[in-house]
């Protein structure tokens, strides 16, 4: 009997925003769920997220921002995942994103987009669904 990898989660903060309370609740959420997280703390920029999810060799990423900034942090993100090389982790996000930024968030790569009040089996589900462990 083969046991299946543990997906590996990667949750970061892009930017300058300071409030990491939902990005901490989201990460022990998906530990309990029996995940692995790898939290990288406040204030990272999109370079170094890619250069964190490279050497983790996570299968996602999970960013988190309320700072506003989402609709260039977000994307910056797998941009300098995609100039590494690197097509195959899935990007998610979550914090206070308007409705009317979620279609441009997935059309540039974002594949699930959370806002406050989502409640964490949700984000646990979504995750278990369209997360699958890298080759």
């Amino acid at each position: 009997m083969t046991e299946q990898k543990k997906l590996r989660i990667l949750v970061a903060k892009p930017g300058l925003d300071g409030h990491d309370r939902g990005a901490k609740v989201v990460a022990r959420a998906l530990r309990d769920a029996g995940f692995e997280v790898i939290y990288t703390g406040l204030h990272q920029t999109p370079e170094m997220i890619a250069n964190a999810a490279i050497q983790e060799d996570v299968d996602a990423v999970g960013l988190s921002i309320m700072s506003g900034a989402h609709n260039t942090l977000f994307p910056a993100v797998i941009q300098a995942l995609r100039a590494k090389g690197v097509d195959d982790i899935v990007v998610f996000g979550g914090g206070i994103i308007p409705d009317g930024d979620m279609q441009p968030l997935k059309d540039a790569g974002v594949k699930g987009v959370f806002t406050p009040g989502t409640r964490l089996d949700e984000i646990i589900t979504w995750v278990q669904t369209n997360v699958a462990p890298r080759a």
